[in-house]
């Protein structure tokens, strides 16, 4: 391996195809770069990248001492490894050769409490330590993504120059990353993010799942419609890869891919984690556990396909009922649904982001998270400048919802919001983003609520005291004495 002429300016250590990437993009900034891996070959066939790709200044090494020591003091080292005991493990053995001062950024899908444990072990040994949110999948990191570094602010400074170059570059706001906050913040950030994202593609499904089933669309027509939609007001990252998607034929065989693609969604864990976070939190989240759960649902294929044989015997087919529905009309309708319910995901998911700032002291700032959202990450679209807009008019906004913009936005679409669940709920399609965040939104401007009778029962069976709308104080009554004499 070519020994780089001086002390590289960064290392990373981790090469499957992200880090790869990474490390790819950081070279081309003009920052030269030191790269190791377990396994030496990935070392080689990034090396050889680096030349292909334009004769990058990226050198690489088989060992951990020659690495570490190849990078210049005060050293920062970017690991790409999977989240857990790997990072562990990848951590102490980088540790054996850092010096004071030195400093170690986790760039994975990391659990924001293991950065928090892992920050404190190594200021122990005078190390800083970053937790960095990585967004925008291989593309991204090759090209430009958006970055969420968390933790020790000293060692945000150290490469804050490389991260403003490497990340990605929205014209009008800038590059796509901040110094998130203290701790774990920059993971807890990108774990909603992927929440978020959870739900995004839910709703999209959803509307997919509609247009077809219900409105007979094909390939060829969603794939015109979503193109359509990705110029408007859903302009999006997701928006057009779906697009993209409905316009790719089998290489296999006859028809077009994606309905040869099983139906079982994948998954690796930051949903779940959100959802956990908002229950623990008393968030309600009801869009992204909805997105969650269905991924749950989709797992059990065999079970389903059983289902489906039991209730076609007893008159149950895919679709209840074969209505005729006019395309154009419903094409707009569910355009404003997915947009509406979207606009619920994000609160719920900027809802939860405050609450554990709030927590833990971190002092987030919303609107620029929404603003790093812009570009590179996989829940990039147009519409998080309205949401950065409307942090901006009121960083104390209580909800998204009742944003004067937001608000005008959905009174506007919440006709046909509501008729394209109907519509789905009496075809028997399941739209459970599109249902709950409609449910959301229904319960969330009531000023008053069936809670009043749930609060009575606590009291009634467990003595849960209660409180009353027009008497301060809390209050107990004897239900099941007073119930028994009534019935006497």
């Amino acid at each position: 391996m070519a020994a780089p002429p001086k002390p590289t300016r960064i290392g990373l250590a981790g090469l499957a195809v992200m880090g790869q990437n990474l490390a790819l993009n950081i070279a081309e900034k003009g920052f030269p770069i030191s790269v190791y891996n377990r396994s030496t070959s990935k070392v080689d066939e990034t090396v050889e990248r680096a030349k292909k790709e334009g004769d990058l200044p990226l050198y690489g090494f088989h060992d951990a001492e020659s690495f570490v020591k190849s990078v210049q003091k005060p050293r920062v080292i970017i690991m790409l490894v999977k989240a857990g005991s790997p990072v562990d493990q990848t951590i102490k053995t980088l540790s054996a050769y850092l010096e004071k001062g030195d400093c170690i950024i986790d760039g994975g899908n990391e659990w924001y409490e293991n950065t928090e444990r892992r920050e404190k072990a190594m200021a122990e040994l005078g190390l800083l330590y970053l937790g960095m949110g990585v967004s925008g999948g291989e593309e991204g990191a090759r090209n430009g993504p958006s970055l969420m570094p968390g933790g020790s602010f000293e060692a945000f400074k150290y490469i804050e120059d490389i991260l403003l170059k490497v990340a990605a570059q929205v014209p009008d706001s800038g590059p796509c990353v901040t110094y998130i906050g203290k701790g774990g913040s920059g993971n807890f950030v990108k774990m909603v993010h992927n929440g978020i994202e959870y739900g995004d593609m839910q709703l999209i499904a959803e509307a997919y799942d509609v247009l077809k089933s219900v409105g007979k669309l094909s390939n060829e027509e969603l794939h015109s419609v979503f193109a359509e939609w990705n110029k408007g007001e859903l302009l999006s990252f997701l928006v057009e890869i779906t697009a993209d998607i409905f316009g790719i034929k089998d290489d296999k065989g006859e028809g077009y891919l994606v309905d040869k693609v099983l139906d079982k969604t994948g998954m690796k864990g930051t949903g779940k984690w959100t959802v956990q976070q908002a229950a623990d939190l008393s968030v309600a989240a009801p869009t992204i556990a909805s997105s969650l759960d269905a991924r749950f649902l989709s797992g059990l294929k065999e079970e389903r396909v059983e289902a489906a044989k039991v209730f076609k015997a007893g008159g149950f087919g895919d679709i209840l009922t074969d209505q005729v529905v006019d395309k154009k009309q419903l094409i707009d309708d569910v355009r404003q649904a997915l947009y509406a319910s979207k606009i619920c995901s994000y609160a719920q998911g900027m809802n939860l982001i405050r609450a554990k700032s709030i927590e833990k002291g971190w002092d987030l700032k919303l609107g620029e998270l929404a603003r790093i959202w812009k570009g590179g990450c996989i829940i990039r679209a147009v519409f998080l400048d309205r949401i950065k807009r409307a942090y901006d008019r009121n960083p104390d906004l209580a909800n998204l919802l009742v944003d004067p913009e937001f608000a005008k936005e959905i009174i506007e679409r919440q006709s046909a919001w509501r008729r394209v669940v109907c519509l789905a709920i009496n075809s028997g399609i399941s739209t459970p983003g599109m249902s709950s965040s409609l449910a959301y939104f229904d319960t969330y401007r009531r000023a008053r609520l069936p809670a009043n009778l749930v609060q009575a029962q606590r009291d009634y069976f467990g003595a849960h005291t209660y409180e009353r709308v027009d008497v301060e104080g809390s209050f107990h009554t004897e239900w099941f004495k007073i119930a028994r004499q009534l019935k006497n």
